[in-house]
């Protein structure tokens, strides 16, 4: 059997901080950030309250070889902020295509954090994708700015289930056609 090279995610800067591949010594900001109840329910799958290990097990997960997506860390230290700013991610579909999900720590909210993660994210493409999607909870507006902001565009009401809150959420999904620079 032939193993697939592993190839971790690409570092993308920012002008303020760097999208990086996640490190084991990230677990412990993970763990602080994702276990706030408002990150938590924000998002598809972190639960809350967080369990024991969860945050080392997304570290393992994020860095393991073969994985169907790829994880960067909001890293800050170039601009003299934390390690840990917040983690973006893109889920390989078919067709070409991936998913974009994001989360900043409450502390960096409203600083254009989110919003420069994503629209670094698309203009560098590390995965080639011809589109990328997204969703936003319906009770969180900043997130749809954050993705309309990106040149993402609407494409319809859904739901999705949250981990954290137990429940299925309404969401807004999004659409960013590529490769062509104009959104759909």
């Amino acid at each position: 059997m032939i193993l697939e090279k592993f190839a971790a995610p690409v570092e993308i800067p920012t002008e303020h901080f760097t999208l990086r591949p996640v490190r084991k010594s990230d677990a412990g900001l993970f763990a602080l950030y994702a276990g706030d109840r408002r990150v938590a329910e924000a998002t598809q799958g972190i639960p809350h309250p967080l369990p024991p290990g969860a945050a080392e097990a997304f570290c393992a997960r994020a860095m393991a070889p073969g994985a169907d997506e790829d994880i960067w860390v909001m890293d800050g230290t170039v601009s003299d902020l934390p390690e840990v700013l917040g983690v973006i991610s893109l889920k390989k579909m078919d067709r070409n295509q991936s998913e974009v999900a994001f989360w900043v720590a409450p502390a960096f909210w409203n600083h254009g954090i989110a919003s420069a993660a994503v629209q670094a994210l698309v203009a560098a493409n590390p995965q080639k994708n011809s589109t990328m999607f997204a969703e936003a909870f319906q009770d969180n507006p900043g997130s749809a700015r954050v993705l309309t902001n990106a040149g993402f565009q609407y494409l319809g009401d859904a739901e999705s289930f949250s981990v954290a809150r137990g429940e299925t959420v309404p969401t807004w999904t999004y659409i960013r056609k590529l490769g062509q620079d104009r959104p759909v």
